[in-house]
């Protein structure tokens, strides 16, 4: 499975590209950061996102996108560049259909390093033993874009068992609620 994490920010946003199935040794394929001047119009610089993000989708091919879920922040300013740089990363997966998965940092951090607490320094050097790489990634958005597609690879298999399951129990209870009700519509006829 190949995955792109996204870490969306309007200055700069995070992207790294992780080939790899859970329980396997993962492999980076790519790490960089999508950078734009913060002078720049607010359209203008969500269109440079745009334009780094679908060069990255254009050269790597990803099978799933997984990007940080925007989470309130004390800064709305912060929040609302996150959100916006975040449905650019969405709007791109979904012109080309690859599918998108929204991971919390606490959830990210939890799958990578074990606790939903970590902070930067731990998350950077997590990625770095994980993927084998000789440094942390630099900077820490481009290690938290790993750590988005780290995230995705080894929770999709129980993510999709779990959709599977109530998808099933979904379906199980539509056929109940539509079958005929024969028994019941049969019982004071006499033939």
């Amino acid at each position: 499975m190949r995955v792109l994490g996204v870490d969306p920010g309007l200055t700069r946003c995070g992207v790294g590209v992780v080939d790899g199935v859970a329980g396997r040794p993962l492999t980076m394929v790519g790490v960089g950061v999508v950078r734009t001047p913060p002078d720049a119009e607010l359209s203008h610089r969500l269109l440079a996102v745009e334009q780094g993000l679908e060069q990255w989708l254009d050269e790597h091919q990803p099978e799933f996108v997984a990007v940080e879920r925007v989470f309130s922040q004390h800064n709305v300013r912060t929040v609302m560049g996150t959100a916006q740089a975040s449905a650019v990363a969405m709007l791109c997966a979904a012109r080309r259909g690859i599918p998108v998965a929204l991971h919390t940092p606490s959830e990210v951090k939890a799958a990578v390093t074990g606790t939903g607490r970590a902070d930067k320094a731990q998350v950077g050097a997590m990625v770095t033993r994980l993927l084998r790489l000789s440094a942390p990634p630099k900077p820490a958005d481009a290690a938290d874009a790993l750590a988005l597609a780290i995230c995705h690879i080894w929770r999709a298999p129980a993510q999709n068992r779990l959709q599977q399951a109530v998808d099933r129990h979904t379906a199980q209870k539509t056929v109940r609620r539509t079958a005929p009700r024969t028994a019941h519509a049969t019982k004071g006829r006499t033939a």
